[in-house]
């Protein structure tokens, strides 16, 4: 028998899966989701805690689309919950880390998320630049000056490159 997440992902992610099908799935869950996000952004100092099959019941959603929600949310949880070995009655919570879930929706590319209007009630809109542009610079990979074989050793040598650590 597969973990309920097991089966979320086999259900999400299933590449034999015609596309229209999966898109119209994907379309939906995005939309429940997006509902389920500002319901949790009113509140955002309030820990909903229960069980998977409560808070399904809570957000009106059929209990794999709480599994899926559970997936998403879950690296951005201040305690971790058991994702890969939940049912649907393990207890669970969404006590969010509010910079870490606006970053990770940036990760994500998840605009409809990340511009949700209840952010504007926990970050003023420059918080929410600085951590898009944080989010968005952590993923930048930057490459450090080439040292060109006539310049210094930058092992503080005195030589030229070429004399020192730049030998073959």
């Amino acid at each position: 028998m597969s973990t309920l997440l097991e089966q979320w992902r086999a259900m999400a992610y299933d590449q034999k899966a015609d596309r229209g099908k999966l898109q119209k799935f994907w379309a939906v869950y995005f939309n429940t989701e997006k509902e389920i996000y500002a319901q949790l952004l009113k509140n955002p100092d309030e820990v909903v805690k229960g069980t998977v099959k409560e808070l399904a019941e809570k957000y009106h959603v059929d209990l794999m689309t709480m599994v899926g929600f559970l997936d998403g949310i879950n690296d951005s949880l201040k305690v971790a919950n058991p994702i890969e070995t939940m049912d649907e009655n393990t207890e669970v919570n969404l006590g969010f880390d509010k910079e870490l879930l606006y970053k990770n929706m940036v990760d994500a590319k998840a605009d409809w998320l990340y511009e949700l209007p209840e952010w504007n009630d926990i970050f003023d809109q420059e918080k929410q630049k600085a951590l898009y542009r944080e989010q968005k610079k952590s993923g930048t990979i930057v490459k450090g000056h080439k040292v060109g074989r006539n310049d210094p050793c930058p092992c503080g040598s005195g030589k030229k490159y070429k004399f020192c650590h730049g030998r073959s």
